[in-house]
């Protein structure tokens, strides 16, 4: 993809006008070597260094898909220049400016702070005493080598001014690499809401370092394929990552183990990974909550996505059961987001359709 990009980018007229062959060659190189080191050195080792090479490296990969496809597709339009010959080296110029607008669009969407999605959620068997209980959900936190203390404790602030009555964590709160999570303890625990803290395991918790201890050391609740009643009539339930059961080959069926057994009311389901949405319908939730997807991050990888998850972000209805993808509150890899920001889930649970969200 180096090659390609640096290959097109040498035809067109400005850059082969003011640009020498060894400079672009050699400029070529260096960002393919920060792109590397930022693997190999960023991706396993702890300091300022390697989170400077992280940093660098994860988003000159952005840069460069964001390059190489409007290159790629202008190719594809002239056949390589067989047709329109005297136009195309011009159409690849726009299309190298197209890739650092599209790129420096994504970079300013992936630092800008989450914004606060609002959804209103009938809830059956909620309980009148209920009615208006305020449910804010983060996702996909990946807290660690890139996103750290100060960022966190801003996320904390954000969503204490939301008044929750019962903060749920959907996964991959910790990234898994990178400095020790431990740090953040002390910055996690100033969390709090009337019914609790509760969390589900994404499949960044089962990669390198991350500890699940990190969850009670925080006053987190985790839901390990099981249920809880938070108060008379509302219960909550959550999975282990169905992503991670699936690659290990694990058996067993803990849709049905997490929610076999319990109480009647209003049932909510947490679960990193959107899948098997209609057997948790079948089972009489109202509501499940999911993250995971990132809601393909960085344009067009949702396409890709969504093959493999169709339920990709935002609000759907499954047989009758409503499910809120949350397309990350953190990023993955690169510091980019294209075309949607980060989010925070506030979500008003209501036992009835009369009642309407009021702020």
């Amino acid at each position: 993809m180096h090659i390609y990009v640096f290959w097109r980018a040498a035809s067109v007229p400005f850059i082969d006008r003011h640009v020498s062959r060894k400079i672009l060659i050699g400029a070529g190189v260096i960002l393919w070597a920060i792109f590397f080191f930022g693997r190999v050195i960023g991706h396993g080792e702890t300091g300022v260094l390697a989170g400077i090479l992280e940093f660098l490296g994860m988003n000159w990969m952005a840069v460069l898909f964001l390059t190489f496809i409007p290159l790629l597709l202008i190719d594809l339009f002239t056949l390589f220049g067989f047709l329109m010959p005297r136009l195309s080296s011009s159409l690849r110029g726009l299309a190298l400016l197209v890739g650092i607008v599209l790129s420096a669009i994504a970079l300013v969407q992936g630092l800008r702070p989450p914004v606060i999605e609002k959804y209103e959620v009938i809830l059956p068997g909620l309980p009148d005493a209920m009615d208006g209980t305020v449910l804010v959900a983060m996702s996909d936190l990946h807290l660690g080598s890139q996103l750290g203390e100060r960022w966190l404790a801003a996320r904390i602030a954000q969503v204490k001014a939301q008044q929750p009555d019962i903060v749920v964590l959907l996964g991959d709160i910790f990234e898994g690499h990178g400095p020790s999570e431990d740090y953040l303890i002390a910055t996690l625990k100033q969390l709090s809401a009337p019914y609790g803290i509760w969390a589900v395991s994404g499949n960044h918790e089962f990669h390198g370092e991350c500890k699940m201890s990190l969850f009670e050391e925080a006053n987190f609740k985790l839901l390990s394929d099981m249920w809880t009643e938070v108060r008379p009539g509302l219960v909550l339930a959550g999975v282990d990552d169905l992503t991670t059961r699936r690659r290990n080959n694990q058996g067993g069926d803990p849709i049905s183990q997490a929610l076999a057994g319990r109480p009647p009311g209003a049932t909510i389901l947490l679960s990193h990974t959107p899948w098997q949405a209609e057997r948790v319908a079948k089972a009489g939730a109202g509501l499940m909550l999911c993250g995971h997807t990132h809601g393909g991050q960085i344009w067009p990888f949702d396409y890709l996505v969504r093959i493999w998850y169709p339920l990709l972000e935002g609000r759907y209805e499954v047989d009758g059961m409503t499910v809120i993808v949350c397309r990350g509150t953190g990023t993955w890899g690169p510091r980019m987001r294209l075309w949607r920001p980060s989010e925070i889930l506030r979500v008003i649970l209501r036992g009835n359709g009369e009642k309407n969200l009021s702020e």
